[in-house]
């Protein structure tokens, strides 16, 4: 398609990629936003069962409505029969892609990363939805931090079957052993993928590898996740347990729910110590080794030893002697204690600069009309 290009009011001004449909930015002319658009190629509507997984992912994903899951606005057909959908654009990189350049942050982040999917797979679980393709390439991060599910090509609803008998869909790294076995597909399917993208998160690599389909399999049927790249990772015990509890080969091992994976995540969250607490340990830990200054304070230990290292004998200075071991400037003597630090010192130089300025003006002004 040459661009730029027009379908009814989107004018298509970028292509993005894709396979069996194309994705495009384009403007919406009569709100004026830009949007994404994503048309099913000839090749894929020559596909009826490819036609028909297009436009259950349009009704599926135009039916939802949550901040973890990206949006779709509309979905129709162009004039040549193809089948589109409009979808709310978004600036960021996919997760697979942060994992690759080391942008997921520390452990604690990561975990925020995992706890926003969790709550995306919980609410279309609720609806009676299974995603089957959880993957980190279908999680995508934006500017802010904010997590989406997208792409729910191969999702399957309760009163939807699309998938023919004796055959599978998924992505092979992240499908759970009855996805393999082609066995019935539940919910289920979607916790064991996740288990398999929080490994990925954490560590940064997939837990199972192979250079053949039957060998990728082969392990997923009969070989445990290796947990020292989770322990190497620093991921605490309680991480690496949900880990291994999500991805049981038994479904019925697996947790029951996304709900539960919820809460186990937001308890372990609140139990990691937040930056501010860390902080406090720090300096908490510097003062008790006797440091003579704290940032952003005019302080120093109020007692001294006299006669050298060694000798015992602490020696409490005078009043002047204090002012001067503590460095407080003579303008904030008189002031009480808790203004004694370089931010009120900073504030009483500048609110002086500022007087004299005023002052200035004034005798400026003055001036002019007394000759004027």
């Amino acid at each position: 398609m040459d661009l730029p290009a027009r379908l009814g009011k989107y004018q298509l001004q970028e292509f993005l990629g894709g396979g069996m449909a194309h994705v495009y930015r384009a403007e919406d002319t009569v709100l004026h936003r830009t949007v994404a658009v994503k048309i099913l190629t000839e090749e894929g509507c020559n596909d009826k069962e490819t036609k028909d997984r297009f436009l259950q992912e349009a009704r599926l994903a135009g039916g939802l409505a949550h901040d973890n899951i990206i949006r779709v606005f509309d979905f129709g057909e162009d004039t040549g029969g193809r089948p589109f959908m409009i979808m709310e654009f978004l600036k960021g990189e996919t997760l697979r892609e942060a994992i690759k350049a080391g942008h997921t942050g520390d452990l604690k982040k990561r975990l925020r990363i995992a706890l926003q999917v969790v709550q995306a797979i919980e609410h279309i679980h609720s609806l009676k939805i299974v995603h089957r393709d959880i993957k980190p390439d279908n999680v995508h991060i934006d500017l802010s931090g904010r997590v989406r599910l997208m792409d729910f090509g191969i999702a399957k609803s309760q009163n939807v079957k699309l998938t023919k008998a004796g055959f599978t869909l998924g992505t092979p790294y992240y499908m759970a052993p009855e996805q393999v076995m082609a066995q019935n597909v539940t919910h289920l399917v979607d916790i064991y993928a996740f288990g398999i993208l929080l490994y990925e998160l954490l560590t940064g690599q997939k837990p199972v590898s192979g250079d053949s389909i039957d060998k990728v399999f082969r392990k997923i049927l009969s070989e445990p996740l290796p947990m020292e790249p989770l322990r190497q990772s620093g991921a605490p015990p309680s991480v690496r347990d949900m880990v291994m509890k999500c991805t049981e080969k038994a479904p019925e091992s697996r947790y029951g729910s996304f709900e539960q994976i919820r809460l186990e995540l937001e308890r372990i969250l609140k139990g990691m110590p937040s930056a501010g607490a860390d902080a406090s340990g720090a300096m908490a830990a510097h003062q008790a080794t006797g440091s003579s200054r704290t940032s952003g304070s005019f302080t120093s230990p109020s007692v001294a030893t006299a006669g050298g290292a060694g000798s015992g004998r602490i020696v409490t200075p005078g009043p002047l002697q204090a002012a001067q071991a503590e460095g407080v400037p003579t303008i904030l003597r008189k002031l009480p204690a808790q203004f004694h630090t370089q931010e009120w010192f900073i504030a009483i130089v500048a609110l002086g600069v500022l007087l004299g300025l005023a002052v200035m003006v004034l005798i400026i002004s003055a001036i002019v009309r007394l000759f004027s």
